[in-house]
């Protein structure tokens, strides 16, 4: 059964689209307030849908589960930038802050029509087989599959991403902390399906990357925080969102972006935050089509 109990309403599909649209173009938004988790969304959204056909759920599972791998922080808008951008381990009280994200997204999706497509992965992300995750404590299957999937690649995200304080681990490290952690912090059945991703080579293409052949480009001061878009080429310009530091794209001898130090700065306007429309019309393209196709928007 469902983790919340958020009804379904019947949804004309052009303003459906544009009802995701919305929420997506909120996900980013919050997203991009944390200068060390650029790309993460649309990393976990991927991860979690590549996980999930691995697993063999069905394609009305894997829309669902990639639409709330990429809205599973929703509720990172009620932290505080002070905590949110901290370049230091946060405290035990920082981070039982953190730890009320999960039904501050809840109850921002409370009420909107689309809210069952991702109600349970935004709510149960960082439950634990052994009772020991939060919000609710819940346990083994009372957790429900979406926020299980998204839980174990959320998990892979944060250990394979760089923080100030420490170096992203390598991507064969961090599956041994899975396979270590198998039945109390992560599902057995869908970690053992991620395990399984480590020989087909799939997670070196998403890992590092903020979409589809775009890795996160290195800030000189702050390590890989810089967010190229797709449409962006050489001369155009980049803003590490820590230090503020101008960057200017270049083409590298192997013909891939490089970033090159200018020695200014962003102004407020550069830095501001703007959703990556583009990135976030490809992901509509993709997984909300197969949601329209498969009837999970109705």
């Amino acid at each position: 059964m469902p983790f919340w109990p958020f009804a379904r309403h019947r949804q004309d599909p052009r303003n459906a689209q544009q009802l995701m649209h919305t929420l997506l173009a909120m996900a980013w938004v919050v997203e991009a307030r944390d200068p060390y988790t650029g790309g993460h969304l649309w990393l976990v959204s991927r991860l979690a849908e590549t996980l999930a056909r691995r697993a063999g759920l069905s394609e009305r599972d894997v829309a669902r589960i990639a639409i709330g791998g990429f809205l599973h922080d929703l509720g990172k808008i009620g932290i505080p930038d002070a905590i949110l951008r901290k370049p230091e381990p946060l405290t035990d009280e920082e981070f039982d802050v953190v730890r009320t994200h999960p039904a501050v997204g809840a109850r921002l999706l409370a009420g909107h029509p689309l809210a069952a497509l991702a109600a349970d992965a935004v709510l149960a992300h960082h439950e634990r087989p052994d009772g020991r995750g939060y919000p609710a404590g819940l346990r083994a299957d009372d957790i429900p599959g979406d926020a299980r999937v998204i839980g174990i690649c959320d998990a892979f995200d944060a250990m394979t991403s760089a923080r100030p304080y420490r170096k992203g681990m390598p991507i064969d490290a961090a599956l041994e902390l899975i396979r270590q952690h198998l039945g109390s912090q992560f599902d057995p059945r869908f970690g053992e399906h991620f395990l399984g991703l480590a020989p087909t080579g799939v997670l070196e293409h998403i890992v590092g990357h903020s979409d589809d052949g775009i890795p996160l480009l290195d800030c000189m001061m702050c390590g890989p925080t810089l967010v190229a878009r797709r449409e962006q080429t050489t001369g155009d310009t980049l803003f590490c969102p820590r230090c503020t530091g101008e960057y200017q794209l270049t083409t590298g001898t192997d013909g891939k972006l490089e970033a090159r130090q200018t020695g200014r700065v962003g102004l407020a306007a550069d830095l501001a935050p703007v959703a990556d429309s583009g990135l976030i019309q490809r992901f509509l393209d993709g997984a909300a089509r197969s949601a329209l196709a498969s009837g999970l928007i109705a």
